[in-house]
């Protein structure tokens, strides 16, 4: 089947090429250059809070955050950085720290210089730095704070809180053009601008290129994608995507996952965060995972071990398979901070769970290690395939179980420290 003409053939083999931006470090974490796409979050808790903010900052952070971010809104807020930092630290967690910053940023990093020293990185909106003729000097001030602690930032746009008079001058231009553009184009281009411009007056003031990250938010999926095209183009400072306000459940996954995937494929993106509405009491490292499998399905990362199932049909009856897939799946994502230490490359680890003879054999041999199921009608026998050749056939109740315990075999054969020494390579 050809391409269609208007869509490049490169597209269909697999990501284009990545867009080169001015590598930065924050913390620990390198962002840009030629490093992986890095995943971003951020917590809900009232930072003043001290336990449940660390609490949540480790709980994004063995989920496989590799930066997360705090409000910093108040005096106790900021006095509560180095401590929550402190707490952290002394749990082995090294995530690195950004302080998110509106209005009166510049006071609280002044006023508290223990917390300006306790980030790893500062995130300002240029729209709520200031107003007036307040708005360079206290924006200014931001980013001698930055250059003084040797910290990045991220200059992040918003377009819920653009800046005014910027806007108001464009949208006047525009009026006045005898080939005026729409409304929203104006407002697209008023966010490019707020951006690049923003970048410019801190790089005037001493801030390196390589200390700056830019972004871009909006909460339209069409919108985002131009915005971000358009900010690749006139720029090459990193770039950190996400859709602002995305959504509750399903239509915030679909939203963020429509546009960042469009956007990551043609090699826009540094880091990313998925901007989940939590459900009540819901789990905030949901938005972690979210973003993990969007890189990972794109295959631009590989983060936990795939767990292929079928959608099950009315060959397949039985829960059995449902049951066992989700039970996988769940017991993958809640080892994996220990299998991270103990097994290094688990995570391109393929496991199939399938629920009847059709493509069961086939999938199941597709995959590291997998399993049949049998379905309405077949005979009550599960065969096993590993790497490919079926290794063993189970019966019985106790399918589930002696499944779990071949997968744990396997891994703990291939992945283990152990099976490094018996290589040709190690006894070398």
């Amino acid at each position: 089947m050809n391409a269609p003409a208007d869509l490049p053939s490169e597209s269909l083999a697999g990501p284009l090429a990545r867009r080169r931006a001015v590598s930065v470090r924050v913390g620990k974490v390198r962002v840009g250059g030629d490093a992986p796409v890095v995943v971003q979050s951020m917590t809900n808790t009232d930072t003043a809070d001290i336990d449940a903010t660390v609490a949540q900052v480790a709980a994004l952070a063995r989920a496989g955050s590799e930066l997360v971010r705090i409000t910093v809104d108040r005096d106790e807020a900021a006095a509560a950085v180095p401590f929550i930092k402190e707490k952290l630290l002394a749990r082995r967690i090294n995530v690195p720290l950004i302080g998110d910053f509106h209005y009166i940023g510049h006071k609280l990093l002044t006023d508290h210089p223990a917390c300006a020293e306790a980030l790893d990185k500062y995130r300002i909106n240029p729209g709520n730095v200031g107003f007036g003729e307040k708005r360079d000097r206290q924006f200014a001030t931001l980013i001698e704070l930055a250059i003084r602690y040797d910290k990045p930032v991220r200059i992040g746009v918003n377009w819920g809180s653009l800046d005014q008079d910027l806007l108001t001058r464009l949208m006047d231009e525009n009026a006045a053009s005898a080939t005026p553009i729409s409304a929203a184009a104006v407002m697209r281009e008023a966010i490019c601008q707020s951006a690049i411009l923003s970048a410019k007056l801190a790089e005037s003031i001493g801030l390196p290129r390589d200390k700056i990250i830019l972004s871009a938010k909006v909460s339209n999926v069409q919108d985002l994608i131009a915005v971000y095209r358009d900010l690749a183009r006139r720029s090459d400072h990193c770039l950190h995507l996400g859709l602002t306000e995305a959504g509750m459940g399903t239509k915030g996954i679909v939203a963020s996952s429509a546009a960042m995937g469009i956007l990551l494929q043609e090699g826009i993106g540094d880091t990313i965060r998925v901007s989940l509405t939590p459900e009540p009491n819901g789990d905030r490292t949901r938005e972690v995972q979210v973003a993990q499998e969007l890189l990972q399905t794109m295959g631009f990362r590989a983060f936990l071990p795939i767990v292929a199932a079928c959608p099950g049909c009315g060959r397949t009856t039985s829960t059995v398979f449902q049951e066992l897939a989700s039970r996988i799946q769940e017991d993958i994502r809640t080892s994996m901070p220990v299998w991270r230490e103990r097994y290094p490359g688990v995570e391109a680890l393929k496991v199939a769970v399938m629920g009847c003879i059709v493509n069961g054999p086939g999938e199941s041999k597709h995959a590291d290690i997998g399993i049949s199921l049998p379905g309405t009608g077949e005979t009550p026998a599960a065969p096993v395939f590993i790497d490919g050749k079926k290794a063993v056939t189970l019966r019985g109740p106790q399918i589930a179980d002696d499944f779990r315990k071949l997968v744990d075999d396997y891994i703990e054969k291939r992945f283990g420290l152990g099976h490094k020494a018996e290589s040709p390579e190690a006894a070398e």
